[in-house]
């Protein structure tokens, strides 16, 4: 459940990204998630305008942002 999954979250040390949708009908999750993180190198991108399947699939506006992904493992992955 996704209630266990925010229960072990404080725990973590890793970096983490964490990339919603603005009108994600999922996106308070992704918040969550965020806010209750343990680690300090953490960050909550939100994608301007997307839903949840456009961050899947790219939607029509093609709104992956592998920049932000790439960027991050550059930064983060040694």
């Amino acid at each position: 459940s996704s209630d266990l999954i925010l229960e072990y979250s404080s725990e973590m040390r890793t970096p983490t990204l964490i990339v919603a949708g603005e009108n994600a009908h999922s996106r308070y999750f992704s918040e969550d998630a965020y806010k209750a993180l343990g680690n300090k190198n953490k960050e909550l991108y939100i994608v301007k305008g997307a839903v949840h399947t456009d961050l899947y699939d790219g939607g029509k506006n093609h709104v992956i942002p592998f920049d932000k992904f790439e960027g991050f493992f550059k930064a983060n992955l040694k």
